[in-house]
């Protein structure tokens, strides 16, 4: 059984680590099922789903979401709060010394080692959406018939949205309501 204070742990480390927005919390939350077990992985498809519909950072989202499914409303609280804590100390640290030390070279070189970081994390990330959305492989282990190993439903669906993106670039809101719609309409 967890606690608060375990999962007010594990959330203020992620929101310590993981540097490039809520995406970088994926791989974050990938460990954190596999060595807490308080939620599956399809439980983090569910989350980003989620996390991306509703308005607000997609990582307190989903840590909202985690927190609220293990122990409610305050559960919701505490992971929320844990993730965001060290942003806001760090804000207020840097914010104090920054105009100090902006231009200093070592300064500069932090924030170029960070970006290269924060996209290898982003795109672990996505690769992992990807495979969970895109792929049905308990299926293909089952039947090991290559073409049960993709989901065509979606992948056909994920290639409309980006063609229909790239085309007419509507608010993504459109996109993600659109795609929920044709989620009920096609099903899993």
């Amino acid at each position: 059984m967890y606690t608060l204070l375990e999962m007010s742990w594990e959330f203020f480390k992620t929101g310590l680590f993981a540097v490039g927005g809520g995406l970088a919390t994926l791989p974050f939350l990938y460990d954190m099922s596999a060595r807490m077990g308080w939620f599956s992985t399809n439980d983090i498809a569910n989350m980003v789903a989620v996390s991306e519909s509703t308005p607000g950072p997609l990582g307190v989202n989903m840590s909202s979401y985690v927190g609220f499914t293990a122990m409610g409303v305050l559960g919701s609280m505490v992971t929320t709060c844990s993730l965001v804590l060290p942003s806001v100390i760090c804000i207020l640290i840097i914010a104090r010394v920054l105009d100090r030390f902006k231009n200093a070279a070592v300064v500069q070189q932090i924030f170029y080692g960070i970006r290269p970081a924060s996209a290898a994390l982003i795109s672990a990330a996505g690769l992992q959406v990807a495979k969970i959305s895109l792929l049905n492989i308990k299926v293909f282990q089952k039947t090991g018939a290559l073409m049960k190993l993709f989901n065509w439903k979606m992948i056909i669906l994920a290639a409309v949205v980006l063609i229909a993106y790239k085309k007419f670039k509507f608010h993504p809101i459109v996109y993600i309501l659109a795609a929920g719609a044709a989620g009920v309409v096609i099903g899993g």
